[in-house]
């Protein structure tokens, strides 16, 4: 592994908010002190933990696909996706407000697409969050040849999705790409020929957990073709029996 120094201790993401926390707190102290500063303090701590950001260690398992996100698996599930048509296998990480909330790629390579889609926003996990919350989806044709969809999904107080990348970006896989502002989820579709590695409960972290490796697809049986007709008293030849008669000759 190697690790991502690529980002500071606490998000970027977050910065505005936390200055804002610690001047409507230091506000609070000056003019009332006591206890509704106590309150302040609390809601100043809860956003700093909130928008921490750890340096990564990055697997580099071959032909891997990591985790996006900290937070518990909550869904495996065959399916199609709706992003490319195709039936997929979907690979669901929850993330609750004490999960760091910074994304990361799952896979090195190109993007394809990024589609944003408004919606409601209702607890992260529930099956219905993946068609009816706002998200953004990021389609990327891998550097290990599969296509791989991530999507970051809003959640019950989730109100802002931030993704830093553009359509024809090179990426590298466990690059940090974006964020989600309070609860939310992250759905993965892999090709139904990857081998999955978790299971729905367990608890995994961006960039680190291989959720599933990439292998090469099952390819349809060709179909048989029709045999030529011989004629009558005419023998055919295989290869074993043209090679006889080179011998000879």
């Amino acid at each position: 592994m190697r690790p991502n120094t690529s980002q500071p201790i606490l998000a970027k993401e977050g910065w505005g908010i936390i200055g804002a926390s610690v001047f409507v707190t230091l506000l609070v102290w000056l003019l009332f002190g006591g206890f509704i500063t106590f309150i302040c303090f609390l809601l100043l701590i809860f956003v700093i933990q909130f928008f921490r950001d750890p340096k990564r260690l990055v697997s580099q398992t071959p032909h891997a696909v990591l985790a996006g996100a900290d937070g518990r698996i909550c869904k495996i599930q065959k399916c199609i996706n709706p992003y490319t048509g195709k039936e997929e296998m979907l690979i669901s990480t929850f993330m609750n407000v004490f999960n760091i909330h910074s994304n990361y790629c799952p896979v090195g390579g190109k993007i394809e697409a990024i589609e944003y889609i408004r919606g409601s926003f209702v607890n992260a996990d529930l099956d219905k969050a993946s068609e009816q919350n706002e998200r953004n989806a990021v389609v990327i044709k891998s550097n290990d040849g599969p296509v791989i969809t991530f999507v970051q999904i809003a959640g019950l107080v989730a109100r802002r999705i931030i993704c830093h990348l553009h359509v024809g970006e090179e990426v590298e896989r466990g690059q940090r790409y974006g964020f989600i502002r309070f609860g939310s989820r992250v759905d993965i579709y892999v090709p139904l020929s990857s081998e999955v590695l978790v299971f729905v409960g367990q608890k995994v972290r961006a960039a680190d957990t291989v959720l599933a490796l990439l292998t090469e697809e099952v390819k349809e049986p060709v179909a048989n073709t029709p045999v030529p007709e011989l004629e009558a008293g005419a023998v055919a030849e295989t290869p074993v029996q043209n090679v006889a008669e080179k011998q000879e000759a």
